[in-house]
C-alpha cells in the first residue's frame, strides 16, 4: 500500500472521529477569546453598615431596564464617609467598589453614585440614587401635569395669537391666562379650567376708548383676578398708560396716564415690556424699563390708586425685553434682561447682588421667587433671540440662604446648577422675543400648599401651564 493511500485513509478516520466528537476535538485546538459568557448583571444589592450604629441593612431595587438602582430613606446619622454595599452578581462578575465616601451637597438630600459591575473584559454600570430620611418639602417635579398650547410638540397646537409677533404680553393668576394681541383676536382672557380640559372660549376684554400709543395696547399682567394692560410709547410726547379691569366687559379705568415728557428723568420708549408686583391688598409697585438705564416707577395700593410715579435708574440698561420683579415675601426685587446677569435690588434700583454670567443662562428673564411648602424656587423663562436660543421654562431650586441675596450667592458657588425642572415653550429665534412667567399656589382647607401651578409663554411660541403636586414623602 502506498504512504499516500495510508495517509489518507487515517485522515478520513480521524476526521469521522472528530464528527463524531466535535467538542473535544475543539477543545484540543486554539482560537479567539469568547467573551459572550462574561455577563455583568447586577442581580441583587445592599448596603450593609446604614444606620447611627452602623447595623440597619437597606436592601436596593434594580431596575435592569434603566439601569438605575433605588433605595429605602437613609439615616441622616450613618457614617456615609464608610458606605459598604454588598451585591449578587452574575457568575464570576465582581463590584468594582464596595466601599464609597458618598457626600450631599449643602441643602441637598439626595445624590446619586455609579455602581460598576466588572467582569473582564466587560463592565456594566448602574445608576445608584441615594436619598436621606429627612421630611421632604417643596414640589413633587417629577409629577408635572402639563396643560400646553406652546411650539412644543408634545401638547396642543401653538395658541393662534401666537404669530407674527402680534402677541407680545400675556399673563397669569392661575384662574385666567391674559392675552395682549395686536393682532386679530385683540385683548382676551382665556379661562384655566377650559384650557386643562383643551377647550378654547375667549373672554375679550372690553378695550373702549383705549387710544393712545403707537400700538394701543401691547403688555399686560394679571394679578389675584385684575387685569393690567399698558400701551407701547415711542416718544416723550406719547402718554404712557396703564389700563384696569376687574370685570372684562366693561369698559377700563385708567389708573396711570404718564406723559414722560413731563416726568424728569424719563426714557423715550416705554411699553415693550411691564411688571407689577402687588401684595394681596392690591399694595406694591410697577415698572416700565426703557431702552436706557432710566425706569418709570409707580406705586400702587388697593389695586388701582396711584399713590407716587417717579423715574428711578438701574446699574445698566437692560433692554426691551426686560422685568423688574419683586421677589416673594422680601424687600428686594430681580432685574433680568435678556443679555444680563440677574441683579437683585430695591424697589429704587439700588443694587445689593449680581450672579455671575455663568450661573444661569444669560437669556434668562421674567424671574420670580416662589415660596412653597417649604422650599424656595427661581423661576425664569429663556428668551430665543439669537443662534441656537430657544424659549425654556426653567426652575431652579434656591431654598438655601437666610434671604434672597444669600440664596442666589450659595446657589452661583455650587457645583450642580442644573434646574430641578424645565419645558420647552419655543425652538425657534425671532426678533421680538418678549417672553413672560407666572405662577400660583393653590391651598388646600386648611390653608396647606397643595399644587403649584406654574406657566411661561414667548412670542410666537405659545404658552404652557404645568402643575405639580405637593410633596410627600415615599420610599
Amino acid at each position: 500500500m502506498k504512504r499516500t493511500d495510508i495517509w489518507c485513509k487515517g485522515g478520513l478516520l480521524i476526521l469521522f472521529v472528530c464528527l463524531l466528537g466535535m467538542t473535544a476535538c475543539e477543545d484540543d485546538l486554539p482560537g479567539a477569546i469568547d467573551s459572550s459568557a462574561n455577563y455583568t448583571v447586577l442581580e441583587s444589592v445592599r448596603i450593609i453598615n446604614t444606620g447611627e450604629n452602623g447595623d440597619v441593612v437597606v436592601e436596593g431595587m434594580v431596575d435592569e431596564e434603566t439601569k438605575r438602582v433605588s433605595f429605602p430613606r437613609i439615616d441622616t446619622l450613618t457614617n456615609f464617609g464608610n458606605l459598604t454595599f454588598e451585591v449578587e452578581v452574575s457568575d464570576g462578575a465582581r463590584l468594582e467598589k464596595e466601599i464609597f465616601d458618598v457626600k450631599f451637597e449643602e441643602g441637598e438630600s439626595e445624590t446619586t453614585i455609579v455602581l460598576k459591575v466588572v467582569h473582564e473584559p466587560r463592565f456594566r454600570e448602574y445608576l445608584a440614587t441615594l436619598r436621606l430620611k429627612v421630611p421632604v418639602y417643596g414640589a413633587d417635579f417629577t409629577k408635572p401635569a402639563v396643560y400646553d398650547y406652546s411650539a412644543n410638540e408634545m401638547g396642543n397646537p401653538t395658541y393662534e395669537a401666537f404669530t407674527g409677533m402680534v402677541t407680545r404680553g400675556t399673563g397669569f393668576d392661575g384662574e385666567h391666562v391674559l392675552i395682549v394681541s395686536r393682532g386679530g383676536t385683540g385683548v382676551h382672557l382665556l379661562d384655566v379650567d377650559d384650557l386643562k380640559n383643551n377647550t378654547i372660549n375667549r373672554i375679550p376684554v372690553n378695550t373702549a376708548g383705549m387710544n393712545a400709543g403707537t400700538f394701543l395696547w401691547n403688555m399686560g399682567a394679571q394679578v389675584n383676578g385684575h387685569t393690567y394692560v399698558v400701551n407701547l410709547s415711542t416718544s416723550a410726547a406719547q402718554p404712557v398708560r396703564l389700563y384696569h379691569w376687574t370685570n372684562p366687559s366693561q369698559e377700563p379705568e385708567v389708573i396711570a396716564n404718564i406723559l414722560p415728557s413731563n416726568l424728569s428723568g424719563a426714557g423715550a420708549r416705554h411699553g415693550d415690556n411691564f411688571s407689577i408686583s402687588l401684595d394681596d391688598q392690591g399694595n406694591g409697585y410697577a415698572y416700565w424699563i426703557s431702552m436706557g438705564t432710566e425706569v418709570i416707577r409707580i406705586q400702587i395700593q388697593n389695586y388701582t390708586d396711584v399713590v407716587d410715579q417717579r423715574v428711578i435708574n438701574t446699574a445698566v440698561a437692560y433692554g426691551q425685553w426686560s422685568s423688574y420683579l419683586q421677589a416673594a415675601n422680601s424687600e428686594f426685587s430681580l432685574v433680568t434682561g435678556l443679555d444680563k446677569p440677574i441683579a437683585v435690588v430695591s424697589s429704587s434700583g439700588s443694587v445689593s447682588y449680581t450672579m455671575p454670567a455663568a450661573a444661569l443662562p444669560t437669556n434668562a428673564t421674567d424671574a420670580r421667587v416662589i415660596d412653597f411648602n417649604g422650599e424656595r424656587y427661581l423661576l425664569v423663562v429663556t428668551v430665543p433671540r439669537t443662534g441656537d436660543q430657544v424659549g425654556m421654562l426653567q426652575v431652579y431650586n434656591i431654598t438655601v440662604g437666610r434671604d434672597i441675596v444669600a440664596a442666589l450667592t450659595s446657589f452661583s458657588q455650587r457645583t450642580n446648577k442644573e434646574p430641578v425642572y424645565q419645558y420647552l415653550i419655543n425652538g425657534v429665534t425671532n426678533i421680538a422675543p418678549a417672553s413672560q412667567t407666572g405662577f400660583h399656589i393653590v391651598k388646600d382647607g386648611e390653608g396647606n400648599d397643595e399644587k403649584l401651578m406654574l406657566y411661561g409663554a414667548v412670542t410666537d411660541g405659545g404658552f404652557a401651564i404645568i402643575e405639580f403636586p405637593v410633596n410627600i414623602e415615599e420610599d
